[in-house]
């Protein structure tokens, strides 16, 4: 008979099961992760450490750059050199040497790339042989560095004479400078050439060891080839590249991969050194033993699986343990489950437990008892929800009233409204017309509602409006209210038209309100005759009146002072009228085309100058300075001189009335396209946005702005946008970011043509 596998030993299993496939997904990730974290660590170590060769490379060059710049661009090194002192020019190279002991090549050659002086022998009047980095300096007229590669008959030519051995076919790597001479005006004179041979070093100048461990190594080639390295003797690197590393190199490439370091593999980083031209001369190589990082990884590991079996045997164990402990239980409770099978619902389990077992014989002792429960709370729901049912209905019958109540209030105002107001949806089907918009558009409903407003506006004569509604839709309702003035058969309707959204924002149509303004534009053509006629009519009399009071002035010898104070006054309000039936004259004739403009090109700075003199005396009764910040590069102008003098003296006369005692009233201007826009900015309260559109209308008078009792026929603002309109100019208000009010006007460039 086989022996019964029971509930604690499939628990034990499947717990240890559980365990070791936990601990072998542990130990794999962890050491995939180990090794790709250590390559990649790898990888930017070499790159930083590559670039950090590269920059002591250059700081090197930069060295020599820097003291030679600092002392061959004085004003005697360019005199000796335009003079062509060759014995000057020597002794200053040999001093310079003496602060650049290493450098091997110190040359001065001519704008002719002639050698002038060089500073290891008394050899002149050669052309020098690295002419590349010479022209590269004088084109740009700034220093130039780069790597060239310098046959050694150039080398023993400049005074190395332990190159003038070999064969004149050999090469050496220099790292070259060039430092031009550029006269005061520009032109250049010749230039300083500095080189420091790297074949010299076999063993690098910088302290590499100490800053990149013993376990990096570092070396420069020239060509394929190595000549200067980081490694001991008996460590150097080969002689040369790699074929399939030097082809790399050659095309610009940065290498990066495994190469062979004698006997042994290290993982390198290859950068390539380019001249002048741009072609390869060299490289920078960084490497770290591969051996290392070998013995990196097998510690690493070695380490991972010593603690992977520590982990296993306690996971035996604690799988024993957890199994025991959870099997008791569980028989239990299968033998209770029996129980209640066989129809003993009465049958309890008596565990203990406050775990998910223990959670789990709970909930079995209560289930019968959670029957009866839910069924109870079942029945109360029920009535509950029957009681919230009829109160539902209830509101909705009240809100159904309510809105049917606004409907009908909506529509009694749309009846009796004087404007006339048109919807349309968002398929541009017209919903709505009101009694005011049939009878201004002479229609009846049923010959549009309903219709695209493509189709409606033939019958009522207004698809003038039909591209702005267009736009509107096309941009999604985003549009602003759009304002239009237009002839419908023989009418002057203004109308408003503005986008209607829905709950998400989208475009869901438009509403279009529409006013017959044919009587108030004849109301307002019968003001303007009227107020010109009188203003025309009143001049005659008030000037006589004027003359006659400057004459009592004049004659009265015999006049008390309270009888010439009351002159005064008499005489001031007559020159106020005056001035007031002026401005009245000025704007009817404005309109009616009966001024003059001579337009010619103006300088806009003078006339600033001239508005601002003309308002000084005003400006300094009121404590108000001035301040003209005009620049002197603004374009002539195109306009007339009086005219544009009367709208800056206006603007300039408003803002120093309405600015507080002390402060200063600021004129600018700036180019704008094919405009000039110039602003008159003040320090005063703010315009209220209930009153900004009437700052252009005539006779508006705004008191809230500044101090009360500044007289006037609020015609001056009318007037000046009379004045810059007749331009082809604009003129607008902007609240200042700073506090106060800033008007500003645009009048157009003077093209020559």
């Amino acid at each position: 008979m086989l022996p019964r596998f029971g509930i604690r030993g499939k628990l034990f299993l499947s717990i240890l099961l559980i365990l070791l496939i936990s601990y072998s997904t542990l130990v794999y990730t962890t050491v995939r992760s180990l090794y790709s974290s250590l390559e990649e660590d790898i990888s930017k170590e070499l790159e930083t450490n590559l670039k950090y060769v590269q920059s002591q490379y250059l700081e090197h060059a930069d060295l020599i750059k820097n003291s030679i710049m600092q002392s061959a661009s004085t004003d005697p090194v360019r005199k000796r050199l335009q003079a062509g002192n060759k014995v000057w020019l020597m002794n200053a190279l040999k001093q310079w040497q003496t602060n650049l002991p290493f450098v091997d090549v110190l040359t001065i050659v001519d704008a002719e790339k002639r050698v002038v002086a060089r500073a290891f022998n008394d050899r002149s009047g050669d052309s020098f042989e690295l002419a590349d980095i010479v022209e590269r300096a004088f084109r740009g007229k700034q220093p130039a560095i780069s790597t060239e590669l310098a046959p050694y008959a150039f080398l023993c030519r400049e005074g190395k004479t332990r190159y003038c051995a070999p064969p004149a076919n050999d090469e050496a790597m220099i790292m070259t400078v060039a430092v031009p001479l550029v006269s005061p005006e520009g032109v250049v004179l010749g230039a300083v050439i500095a080189g420091d041979i790297i074949n010299n070093y076999p063993h690098l100048p910088f302290k590499v060891q100490e800053i990149f461990g013993k376990k990096v190594e570092v070396a420069i080639t020239q060509g394929g080839s190595r000549i200067a390295s980081s490694l001991s003797e008996g460590a150097l690197l080969p002689a040369t590249i790699s074929p399939e590393i030097l082809a790399k190199l050659e095309t610009g490439q940065t290498y990066r991969g495994e190469a062979a370091i004698g006997k042994k593999l290290y993982e390198t980083a290859f950068k390539p050194i380019k001249n002048s031209k741009g072609s390869f001369v060299g490289s920078f190589s960084v490497a770290l033993s591969k051996e290392h990082v070998n013995k990196i990884r097998r510690d690493n590991l070695h380490n991972i699986l010593a603690s992977a079996l520590v982990g296993i045997i306690l996971s035996f164990g604690l799988a024993f343990i957890v199994a025991r402990k959870l099997s008791g239980p569980l028989r239990e409770l299968a033998s209770g489950a029996r129980m209640i099978e066989t129809g003993d619902l009465s049958q309890r389990v008596n565990i203990r437990q406050k775990d998910e077992v223990g959670m789990l014989a709970i909930s079995f002792n209560s289930m019968a008892d959670a029957l009866t429960e839910r069924d109870r709370i079942i029945s109360e729901n029920t009535r509950e929800l029957k009681r919230l049912n009829e109160q539902l209905e209830k509101k909705v019958t009240e809100r159904t009233t309510e809105l049917r109540m606004e409907m009908g209030r909506l529509e009694a105002i749309l009846t009796s409204m004087a404007e006339g107001v048109v919807v349309t949806d968002h398929a541009n089907r017209v919903i709505l017309c009101n009694p005011a918009a049939q009878k201004i558009f002479d229609l009846v409903p049923h010959r549009i509602l309903n219709k695209r407003i493509e189709e409606a506006c033939k019958v009522g004569d207004f698809c003038v409006l039909v591209d702005y509604i267009k736009q509107m839709r096309e941009v999604n309702g985003r549009a602003t209210i759009h304002e239009e003035e237009t002839d419908v058969k023989g009418k002057k309707l203004k109308i408003n038209i503005a986008p209607l959204l829905d709950e998400d924002g989208e475009f869901a149509g438009v509403v279009m309100s529409i006013r017959d303004a044919t009587m108030e534009g004849e109301v307002e053509r019968i003001k303007t005759e009227f107020i010109s006629t009188v203003s025309h009519e009143l001049k005659t009399p008030l000037t006589s009146m004027k003359g006659s009071l400057q004459y009592i002035m004049t004659k009265g010898k015999l006049l008390t002072d309270t009888e010439r104070e009351l002159l005064l006054v008499c005489l001031r309000n007559t020159d106020r009228l005056i001035r007031l039936i002026n401005d009245i004259l000025d704007i009817s004739k404005i309109e009616a085309g009966k001024v003059e403009f001579y337009l010619r090109p103006l300088n806009i700075s003078e006339l600033v100058i001239y508005a601002i003199e003309e308002i000084n005396a005003f400006a300094m009764i009121r404590d108000v300075s001035i301040e003209n910040s005009l620049g002197a590069d603004l374009p002539q102008v195109y306009g007339d001189h009086d005219r544009l003098i009367q709208v800056l003296t206006n603007l300039l006369s408003n803002a120093v009335k309405f600015s507080p005692e002390g402060k200063f009233v600021l004129v600018s201007a700036q180019r704008e396209g094919n405009y000039v826009a110039v602003s008159v900015a003040d320090h005063g309260k703010s315009i209220q946005w209930a009153d900004r559109d009437k700052l252009f209308k005539k006779f508006q008078q705004l008191h809230a702005i500044g101090t009360v009792g500044n007289g006037g026929t609020g015609l001056g603002l009318a007037i000046c946008k009379e004045i810059i309109e007749r331009h082809h100019g604009r003129i607008y208000y902007q609240e200042s970011v700073a506090g106060g009010n800033v008007f500003t006007f645009t009048v157009p460039v003077f093209e020559e043509f």
